[in-house]
């Protein structure tokens, strides 16, 4: 028999040691490292005889590589679509992460019940029975999902050696063991090789496999930090429980953007993509309200609009409050600077309350003038005219910067039917034929005057 081998591993950062010792020298946690039996029994080429290799493996130049007509598993849902670059790349090997009930297997099945391809939908935290329920509430109409509950990799691959699916789904990668390991499921050498394994086959035999993860309090996916080295793709599914929409990011995309974004609304029946989520961001009003300003941002080649809304009022307790939803904290800090210094708003003694409507979380600069706007409008407590919007971004010395993209933010709001736009005077604009009218700015002195 063979030597029983024992290592130890970091349970935060997956980092390895030779030695137990107290604190991580990695990520500098306390009380994470702890030892695991790693036993590698003598492996046999699994591969081997499971599935016919689609590709050859014999070393090709670029030149003669052919990707054939459809070189990527384009499914149902636009939204998943764009994501991740277009579709599914074959061979590749897609993570996503979020939290626990944000919808991440409700996701992943709707997808897979509506592809017309062959799919196998791997288990190993529900039944086949609650997966079913899900499928019924999500109106199942496919007869091309098989779904399976096993969390044993050898047992897995020879249900994929029966069935030979174009597609397989691991949910989750968490609950996966192998024989290979003799550590506990979930720990960071079963996920690791249990990953490995998945890997080597996606890539010998060409078939895409998506893996759903847990995730830890700090939002990071549990297991090793190697585990998002290893995949092609990472996704992040955000949202909030208080709220009906549900964010799909990629963090890492070997074969797309990392820009892109995509939005959906939970519903009884599933998870519906939002086309428009202009549409749906900006609440409805009978009459205008003072703190709301509407912002066109970008989200990878995707422009649409947000609503600003800020409230400012005395400070009550002597320290002003500055809280922030969905918007940078630090940066409305800067903003509220370059008012008191370069427009002579004394702010510093007011709290200030900023929300970005819709629960989502924005990083794009270009919503510093509507932020500033919206703020300004708490302030004196004046409604901004309907049918305006802004796009531009505030300097430290309280110039009004130009922002990319900017004929495309101007479509977008003149799709909508608003009436004039604020942006910088340095913006390079191409098409000056829209009916929508342009108001350009160089500092903040310029846009005082021109909203009031």
């Amino acid at each position: 028999m063979s030597k029983v081998k024992t290592t130890f591993f970091c349970q935060s950062c997956g980092a390895q040691y030779a030695k137990w010792q107290g604190q991580c020298s990695s990520c500098k946690e306390w009380n994470t490292i702890a030892e695991e039996v790693v036993q590698k029994s003598e492996k046999k080429d699994w591969m081997e005889n499971t599935i016919q290799a689609r590709r050859a493996s014999q070393p090709k130049r670029v030149q003669d590589i052919e990707l054939g007509t459809d070189h990527r598993f384009k499914t149902h849902d636009r939204e998943f679509n764009r994501v991740v670059g277009g579709g599914l790349v074959p061979g590749s090997v897609t993570l996503l992460g979020g939290e626990p009930g944000i919808g991440k297997s409700t996701l992943i099945l709707q997808i897979a019940l509506e592809l017309s391809f062959k799919t196998l939908y791997v288990s190993g935290e529900e039944s086949q029975q609650q997966i079913k329920m899900r499928a019924d509430r999500v109106h199942d109409k496919s007869d091309q999902c098989f779904i399976l509950t096993e969390t044993k990799t050898q047992t897995i691959f020879k249900h994929i050696k029966d069935l030979d699916p174009q597609i397989v789904v691991i949910d989750s990668i968490q609950t996966l063991h192998t024989d290979y390991i003799d550590s506990s499921a979930g720990s960071i050498s079963q996920i690791r090789e249990c990953t490995s394994e998945l890997i080597k086959f996606a890539k010998e035999t060409n078939t895409p496999v998506i893996l759903i993860g847990h995730i830890t309090k700090d939002g990071q996916i549990a297991g090793p930090k190697i585990l998002e080295h290893m995949v092609d793709t990472v996704l992040q599914f955000e949202g909030d429980r208080n709220h009906v929409f549900r964010v799909l990011r990629a963090n890492k995309n070997r074969f797309g953007s990392t820009h892109e974004l995509g939005i959906y609304e939970m519903q009884g029946s599933g998870l519906e993509g939002i086309e428009n989520p202009s549409d749906v961001l900006i609440s409805k009003k009978d009459k205008s309200l003072s703190g709301n300003a509407i912002a066109v941002t970008m989200e990878g080649m995707r422009p649409m609009l947000v609503e600003v809304q800020a409230l400012v009022s005395s400070a009550v307790y002597g320290t002003p409050q500055r809280s922030t939803t969905g918007f940078n904290a630090k940066r409305l800090n800067m903003l509220l600077a370059v008012l008191e210094k370069r427009a002579g708003f004394k702010l510093g003694a007011k709290d200030v309350f900023l929300n970005i409507a819709g629960g989502l979380s924005v990083d794009d600069p270009a919503i510093d003038l509507a932020v500033v706007a919206a703020i300004l409008s708490s302030n004196a407590d004046t409604p901004i005219p309907s049918g305006v919007c802004f796009a531009a971004e505030v300097g430290l010395s309280g110039e009004i910067r130009p922002v990319n993209r900017i004929d495309q933010r101007i479509m977008e709001a003149e799709k909508l039917g608003y009436k004039r736009i604020f942006i910088s005077k340095y913006s390079k604009i191409s098409n000056k034929s829209s009916s929508i009218e342009v108001i350009t700015l160089s500092e903040i002195g310029d846009f005082l005057q021109e909203i009031n």
